[in-house]
């Protein structure tokens, strides 16, 4: 029988983490250990739920005559979605998610005062994205080169409760095919003998 050995410094908890935003092709930082600088908009704090990795597959077996078990199968549908609640509803930024404006029609008048209105001709609103969640030196990125809120939640404003944007967004393949790019850091892995 094997040992069966486990490192704990191998497995990620998402202690932290944080989420950015970028016009539709804003390039992920040249090191992925960098922080986001540039073009990239922070979309501050997000909620104690943290980020959600969503992978939605649809398939279809193949099943020939005569046979009981399927000899082939297909995927036919393949989505990535990255779901959390941002609380800091009043960064232009998030505003400008929530409401698919260009963040920089939300500037304040002399009185600190914003004001726009909500369409009811939603385009769409495809933005480059990058999460990275932290744990201790372990860390890992997710860059979305197209992506787009595609499901938000109802808002609530009510006493003894943080006001949040729960968003949906929904990843698109990029020029070369490809809807996320992952980077992340962890301790070298030693091959373990059986």
């Amino acid at each position: 029988m094997a040992n069966i050995i486990r490192d704990a410094s191998l497995a990620l908890v998402g202690i932290n983490g944080g989420a950015w935003v970028g016009p539709l092709g804003t390039a992920q930082p040249a090191d992925p250990a960098e922080a986001p600088t540039g073009a990239w908009l922070a979309i501050g704090a997000i909620s104690e739920d943290g980020l959600t990795n969503g992978i939605e597959e649809d398939s279809e077996s193949f099943t020939p005559w005569g046979l009981g078990s399927p000899f082939r199968t297909v995927v036919t549908s393949s989505v990535r979605t990255f779901s959390f609640t941002a609380w800091e509803t009043n960064r232009p930024v998030v505003k400008s998610l929530q409401y698919r404006l260009d963040v920089a029609t939300l500037v304040p008048d002399g009185e600190g005062v914003t004001t726009f209105a909500e369409s009811a001709n939603q385009a769409p609103d495809r933005r480059s994205w990058l999460f990275d969640v932290y744990d201790g030196d372990t860390w890992e990125r997710f860059y979305i080169p197209e992506g787009e809120i595609t499901e938000k939640a109802d808002v609530t404003f009510q006493n003894g409760e943080m006001v949040g944007y729960e968003w949906t967004i929904s990843t698109y393949p990029d020029a070369s095919n490809n809807l996320v790019y992952h980077s992340y850091k962890a301790p070298e892995v030693e091959e373990y003998a059986s």
